[in-house]
């Protein structure tokens, strides 16, 4: 990810809210859940309203937008519509038309919902993850990622903890189509094999916060090794984004009682498929000789 794009407001406001909201600073994030809790009322107040009600300052409000790279205010109250529109209206649809229905799914978990709520708010978060990763992710730079990989002397993934799972399923599927793909879920071993990767190689690092020590070194080390970098994130403001020289983004929220949730891990998922299904059309001769083989070789293990 360039500079350029790193200055560039986010994608999705409302996640950017939410982080803004865990601010060290107390008055951006005052402002921040202000507007996240009372949205009608951010959209159509006047800023000092604002101000007043969520025990700021106009010029808190201000700065609030340009920490998230708007120019002011009415820049990120316009953001903030749109994405808060779009968002509704996608709740809205999963519920079936049913608005009240789409409030409660899109609203967080509560220690008093009940069981039966806590599955329909999981799956909601789920099915979310998937068609919002789908509109979020840049179709340039997957044709770029794909490039890369389609032309790698090997794929290697890097990936802890619950993006591990996203890590070893890439290389599985690349391996299937017979590609030269190895996958990494421990540091002890992924920063030696980082250090071994040279030129024609291309290094996928999968953290959902962009933070995650053991990826960024690990990516780090590859790039000084004079591999290509791509990075599986949900965050585009992260060091990882920073760092990769390609970054596909997911676009996941999860909550304090959904830490690690299913779905980040099937944004991630479905971030892979995009790559994975993007590299095997450009191999298709290739890669439906190397499944059909693949196949044979698993077959007889299943009764």
């Amino acid at each position: 990810m360039t500079a350029e794009d790193s200055q560039r407001p986010p994608a999705r406001v409302l996640d950017a809210l939410e982080d803004a909201a865990k601010s060290e600073s107390r008055t951006l994030a005052r402002a921040s859940r202000y507007l996240l809790d009372h949205p009608d009322e951010a959209l159509a107040r006047p800023i000092a309203e604002i101000a007043a009600a969520s025990r700021t300052s106009p010029a808190s409000i201000v700065r609030l937008a340009t920490s998230l790279g708007f120019s002011g205010f009415r820049e990120l109250r316009a953001a903030f519509r749109e994405d808060l529109a779009f968002s509704r209206g996608r709740a809205t649809t999963i519920a079936g038309g049913d608005e009240r229905a789409a409030s409660a799914l899109a609203a967080d978990i509560d220690p008093q919902d009940s069981l039966e709520s806590v599955v329909k708010k999981v799956a909601f978060a789920d099915s979310r993850a998937v068609a919002d990763t789908a509109d979020v992710v840049s179709i340039n730079e997957l044709e770029r990622a794909r490039t890369l990989c389609t032309r790698a002397r090997q794929v290697v993934t890097f990936g802890v903890g619950a993006s591990a799972f996203a890590a070893m399923d890439l290389e599985q599927k690349l391996a299937r189509i017979g590609m030269r793909a190895t996958s990494y879920v421990d540091a002890h071993q992924a920063l030696p094999a980082a250090s071994l990767m040279g030129d024609g190689d291309v290094a996928v690092g999968i953290s959902h916060s962009g933070e995650t020590l053991d990826i960024l070194d690990s990516l780090a080390i590859a790039q000084d090794a004079g591999a290509a970098t791509i990075a599986i994130t949900n965050a585009p403001s992260s060091e990882i984004a920073r760092l990769a020289d390609i970054t596909l983004l997911t676009h996941a929220h999860e909550s304090e009682l959904r830490s690690g949730a299913t779905a980040s891990r099937i944004a991630q998922l479905t971030v892979v498929d995009f790559l994975f299904v993007a590299i095997a059309q450009m191999r298709m001769d290739e890669a439906h000789e190397a499944l059909a083989r693949t196949y044979s070789a698993v077959s007889a293990r299943r009764r």
